[in-house]
């Protein structure tokens, strides 16, 4: 269902792209306007997570080799208005590739924890080729995850270790201070180095050189007074040179004890009424497709389906690409050899006529004289 919560939101429509692996199986939604939102999700039975693996799995395909916009998915609550959908929707996790010059190219895994969105610590890198690639998010009972690029795990742990969920577990005893003389200066001023003479020179100095002009006016003007010029001979602020502490005694470590406000919460993982699977993203350059969405608890089950839909058309798809690559190579280069050989027609013709045009001056030339 599309969101009516902005009449300009961006189009979708069901395409395979400009090449691909199969003209029906890689049919998937793809957006069509440039520097647009997009909102739309599909409703299904709500089920709760309690007690079982979570797997969210779907495709994305950025053949435009998209510069800056949105790849992931959200999975929503049930009591979500989808006519209504935008940025402002409650929703209990966000996952998937977000791109945005060189500087943003990674992996959203996003958790909402008491209505309060926690994004993971780990830098996770996306795939940024203009290929089709499948992406996973695994989170288990036991509050660990994997993240999986194409059956690849490219990042796991525990979701408190890794979001920041809780409080921390220990937490620096305030009863204990660094001893007094615990030196953790790596480097000090070396006792011996001297300030050399004649280096206390002012960084301004007058221009004794400039003159008063005639027009000045001190009653109107002030008192004139020679200007301030940069001195050539200001080497600014002496510093002693820096040699190794022989004291360092390293960073003092900080005694820990059981943090007094941290709580365990075994039930991070898990959410109620999950119900509604939805794109709300934002392109400059649109073009990405997204298909093989996939909710389930089974990891084998995901993991085989990834191979039976984006593994059997990758290759394909690939194939076909390299193959438009070089026939439009083929084509510019037939196109550019053509415009060299009319450049060379033009130019022979012109020494041609050229040439013709002075044989006949010399003839009559030769008959007047």
């Amino acid at each position: 269902m599309n969101s009516e919560y902005k009449p300009d939101f961006g189009k979708f429509k069901l395409a395979a792209g400009k090449f691909y692996g199969d003209p029906v199986l890689d049919k998937g939604l793809q957006t069509t306007e440039n520097s647009k939102f997009y909102a739309i999700s599909s409703r299904f039975k709500p089920f709760s997570n309690k007690g079982k693996t979570l797997v969210i799995q779907y495709t994305v395909k950025h053949e435009q080799k998209i510069d800056c916009g949105g790849g992931y998915v959200k999975i929503f609550p049930s009591n979500l208005d989808q006519k209504k959908l935008s940025g402002d929707s409650h929703y209990y996790i966000m996952f998937g590739p977000d791109i945005c010059g060189s500087d943003t190219r990674k992996v959203h895994v996003i958790l909402n924890y008491k209505n309060k969105p926690h994004p993971i610590k780990k830098l996770i890198r996306c795939k940024v080729d203009g290929y089709t690639h499948l992406y996973t998010l695994i989170i288990r009972p036991d509050q660990t995850y994997k993240v999986k690029i194409d059956n690849e795990v490219v990042a796991s742990g525990n979701l408190e270790d890794d979001l920041d969920f809780l409080p921390p577990k220990k937490v620096n005893d305030p009863t204990v201070k660094k001893p007094m003389d615990w030196d953790d200066r790596i480097e000090i001023d070396d006792p011996n180095d001297v300030k050399p003479e004649g280096w206390d020179e002012p960084e301004y100095i007058m221009d004794m050189s400039a003159e008063k002009p005639g027009d000045w006016d001190d009653a109107v003007n002030g008192e004139w007074h020679y200007p301030r010029v940069k001195n050539p001979l200001y080497r600014g602020e002496w510093k002693p040179r820096q040699i190794d502490n022989p004291n360092y005694r390293g960073v003092w470590p900080h005694p820990q004890i059981d943090n007094p406000n941290y709580s365990p919460d075994y039930s991070i993982y898990s959410f109620e009424n999950i119900s509604v699977i939805g794109l709300d993203i934002w392109q400059v350059r649109a073009g990405t497709i997204f298909d093989n969405f996939l909710i389930t608890d089974d990891e084998e089950y995901a993991e085989d389906f990834g191979d039976e839909t984006w593994g059997e058309t990758k290759g394909p798809e690939k194939e076909m690409n390299i193959k438009q690559i070089e026939e439009e190579q083929a084509r510019e280069r037939a196109i550019e050899e053509k415009y060299f050989e009319q450049r060379f027609k033009k130019k022979l013709e012109r020494k041609t006529q050229s040439g013709r045009d002075r044989a006949v001056k010399n003839t009559v030339t030769k008959a007047e004289l």
